[in-house]
Order: C-alpha cells, then structure tokens, then sequence
C-alpha cells in the first residue's frame, strides 16, 4: 500500500516556485556581486556578517553556525579573503584552539562599496517585486521552515 502524501497542484506549485526563484536569485545575486565587487556571495555574506558584528569579528565556529556552512567551507572562502586583504584571522584570548576572523580596513570598505549595488539588486529581484503581505507570508513562512531545520539540524 503506497503511503506517500503526493504533492497536490498549489504545492507542487510553492515547491517548483521555490526552486526557480531561489535559483533564479542565487544566480543573479552571484553575477552582480562577481562583477561589481569581484565577492563570491558566500564571501560577501561573510563580509556583511563581520560588519555587522561588535568590532567587525566573530570566532570561526560562530561564524559558519551563523553563516548555516561547514567549518572547512568557511575557512576556504575566509582564507580566499585573507589573500585579498579584507580579512584575518587571530587566535581568540584565552583559548588556543579559537580563532577570531576580523575584518580588516579595507574588508570595510568593500563593504559599504558593495552593499548599496547589493541591496539596490535585492530590491529589484525580491522586495519591490512583491506587496507588504507576500513579504509578510514568505517571511513567515521561510522563517519556519529554518527554526524547524535548525531545530533538526539539518543543513
């Protein structure tokens, strides 16, 4: 006997709507980041998670917890960082096995250069696309799906 609860046509229509927005955005978000600010976007969010951070640094562990990464991935994107001088890293006091990423002088800079472009790019793909209410659904309804996987940890 087959079980399985098969998706009806308004979910079928959620899901594969999902998956070419969050593509379609993904894409578009890469390529401006890329041309404008020569970031990946996972160096971008590290960037942007950094500068929002009290002193512009985070351990490592808190970071990739924040960023949903693993540990090797983010050392891969901060080390790729560390080479074009927006970023470095320390041990954190107290504990040798921490380590701290700090932003540096010009991680700032790359930041407020590229955040305007970001946003003004965001705003043209997602949020003036859609009215208060659609935003108030998705992020209602993005925000559960996150508290339920984090909760499971799955990534």
């Amino acid at each position: 006997m087959d079980n399985t609860r098969w998706l009806d046509e308004q979910e079928m229509a959620a899901w594969t709507g999902f998956l070419a927005a969050s593509s379609l955005l993904g894409r578009r978000v890469e390529q401006q980041l890329k041309d404008d600010a020569d970031l990946s976007h996972p160096q971008y969010e590290i960037l942007t998670r950094l500068s929002a951070a009290p002193c512009g640094e985070l351990r490592m562990t808190e970071l990739a917890d924040a960023l949903l990464t693993s540990k090797s991935g983010l050392t891969y994107q901060v080390t790729q960082l560390e080479k074009t001088g927006l970023v470095r890293r320390r041990s954190f006091p107290g504990d040798v096995r921490g380590v701290v990423a700090c932003l540096t002088d010009e991680g700032w800079t790359k930041v407020r250069e590229t955040a305007p472009g970001h946003v003004e790019l965001v705003r043209e793909l997602l949020i003036d696309v859609l009215t208060r209410d659609q935003l108030a659904a998705i992020a209602e309804g993005l925000g559960e799906v996150s508290r339920r996987l984090r909760a499971s940890n799955v990534r």
